[in-house]
């Protein structure tokens, strides 16, 4: 495991975090910790403009979720955009997570865009196609907790699927053993996602929240499983 996580933030949600979680970074403390992986950790306040002034092959560059969207050309996004393209090309490790796997996709060349039918909530199993990451979803498919809106519609040049479903056609890619994403949020837990759902979901349609809600109860995410497969990917396992 690599001995330093930088964790980029790009949003804190204010008034969105229970009382149970002191803040969104813990999230990935507590994800990567239940892997047993306890690295010491840099925290950038990207979404005010900071961001890493160098950067090191040997540590992880994590670009997590925010209500903004990636394809936005506010100042702190295009300089996010603008540092992605230049870490890239250094040969820095990313993982991104929902608006990082987005803004990622953008920065490298792809494409990003609301998606038609409506958010994305609850539980969701992708169908996994890359064959290393089998290896971590035997049964050829991932769940995990999601909360969106926009999509990656078209890829980035050279990147490589890694799991796709009905709802969202590029849940996960790769570059190589560079660049890990995910659209889905492996460091939610079921208890943030079920306060979100009931207090923090007022746009939502009553069917869709319900929906979301008794997948819940119905399906088990697995956020340590997608941590495993992003860090033994980048760094070898």
């Amino acid at each position: 495991m690599t001995p330093c996580v930088n964790i980029l933030l790009c949003d804190t949600f204010p008034g969105r975090l229970p009382d149970f979680i002191p803040n969104y970074e813990s999230l990935f403390f507590d994800l990567f910790a239940s892997i047993g992986e306890r690295p010491d950790y840099k925290i950038y306040q990207t979404w005010q403009g900071e961001l890493p002034q160098s950067v090191n092959a040997d540590e992880l560059y994590l670009i997590p979720g925010s209500l903004d969207s990636a394809y936005d050309d506010k100042p702190w996004i295009v300089a996010l955009v603008r540092w992605i393209e230049q870490a890239y090309s250094r040969g820095a490790k990313m993982m991104g997570v929902c608006f990082g796997h987005q803004v990622i996709a953008r920065a490298l060349g792809g494409e990003v865009r609301p998606y038609e039918g409506g958010m994305g909530v609850g539980v969701r199993a992708s169908h996994v196609l890359d064959g290393q990451m089998l290896g971590y979803f035997p049964r050829q498919e991932m769940r995990l907790l999601y909360s969106h809106h926009d999509q990656v519609m078209v890829l980035p040049q050279g990147a490589e699927l890694c799991a796709t479903s009905e709802f969202c056609k590029n849940e996960s890619f790769k570059m190589g053993n560079q660049v890990i994403t995910f659209q889905g949020h492996p460091e939610f837990t079921v208890a943030y996602s079920r306060h979100l759902l009931l207090n923090c979901s007022d746009d939502l349609e009553e069917c869709v929240k319900s929906a979301a809600l008794q997948t819940l109860d119905q399906m088990t995410p697995q956020g340590p499983e997608a941590a495993r497969f992003a860090l033994d990917l980048l760094f070898g396992k």
